[in-house]
């Protein structure tokens, strides 16, 4: 089914457009008073979990702000839960597994789910989702790499260096690549679930991906994420974006994806030339940058789109968008993009 505003699709496609396309990573969320006036009532993984309330959230900033694609609500960690792994998500500290994988037998007792019945609620919430956007513009969906999954059934939680996470591939990289593929499995069934019941594209966070080096990231991440695309880019556009993986970028832009998203770390110019300048480049505002006034935050916009080029191209952050940012701030980020003319 065709979608009314295609510019996202477009640009994903590689075509010239009048201007780019825009959408925000963590735009369905915190930032807004909607958002917060549901989260009064319901716990974290409710929300996820609970069909209607996740399509609410996906569709809230689209009425305030109109981006050119919607992104699912949802979370990263519904795969490991739905693979037999506990994960509970505590206010004012964030995730936390109380039963981290610390062996081989941890790692044994993790179970590939079948994704249909496990995580039928995420497959209802994008159907309704649609149904809300009525094809107005497409619909994004999202896993995280395995890596970035490991990263928190190790670690436990979240962290600044993962350094649980590093020595356990360091130690026992047996029992490291068995769960990384058993993530990787999951994710590829729930990503072409996801496909199937209605998404228009999808995106791999790989947040986590600029702790390694660019050795080890080939070793226990990138080639994961390589199997996810190669899987997926039959069924739909594959966005992949690897925070802090510049170093990265030049074999991303050959693993058949149709976009790398890039943080804000790296230029314009060094992202073209990093990949090659051929692939559609997403990205890379400072988030924190939202913080400026309206009328900076316009000029740096439209200074941003100048940089990359308004083809092959689509304008976001550089990661999620924070929770203190001003809501008059963000419509100036989105306005700008809508009011760009070269």
């Amino acid at each position: 089914m065709s979608v009314t505003n295609d510019l996202f699709l477009r640009a994903l496609c590689g075509e010239t457009v009048n201007r780019p396309p825009v959408w925000m990573m963590r735009q369905a969320g915190r930032y807004l008073p909607e958002f917060m006036e549901i989260r009064e009532k319901y716990d974290f993984f409710t929300r996820c979990q609970t069909p209607e309330l996740a399509s609410e959230i996906t569709v809230q900033p689209m009425r305030r702000f109109g981006m050119d694609a919607a992104i699912l609500f949802s979370d990263i960690l519904v795969i490991p839960q739905a693979m037999n792994i506990e994960v509970q998500m505590k206010p004012n500290f964030g995730p936390y597994l109380p039963n981290p994988i610390q062996s081989q037998r941890d790692v044994d007792s993790v179970v590939v789910p079948d994704v249909d019945q496990e995580l039928d609620y995420v497959m209802q919430a994008i159907h309704m989702t649609k149904e809300k956007l009525n094809n107005e513009v497409p619909l994004i969906g999202f896993a995280g790499s395995p890596w970035t999954i490991l990263c928190y059934c190790v670690q436990g939680q979240g962290s600044k260096t993962f350094d649980k996470a590093k020595a356990f591939c360091f130690t026992q990289p047996k029992a490291a690549h068995e769960m990384l593929q058993k993530i990787t499995d999951t994710t590829i069934a729930y990503l072409k679930a996801k496909v199937k019941a209605g998404v228009n594209a999808v995106q791999i966070f790989d947040s986590w991906g600029g702790m390694l080096s660019p050795t080890d990231y080939q070793e226990f991440s990138w080639q994961y994420i390589q199997q996810i695309v190669d899987a997926l880019k039959v069924e739909g556009p594959v966005i992949v974006f690897g925070k802090g993986c510049w170093f990265a970028l030049g074999e991303m832009a050959k693993s058949g994806a149709s976009a790398l998203g890039v943080d804000w770390t790296c230029s314009a110019r060094n992202a073209r030339y990093l990949s090659g300048g051929n692939i559609t480049l997403q990205g890379n505002f400072d988030p924190a940058r939202l913080l400026s006034p309206p009328s900076q935050i316009k000029s740096m916009v439209t200074q941003m789109i100048n940089e990359f080029g308004k083809d092959k191209y689509i304008v976001n952050l550089g990661h999620g968008i924070l929770p203190n940012i001003p809501l008059e701030n963000a419509k100036a980020f989105i306005d700008a993009v809508k009011e760009y003319s070269n």
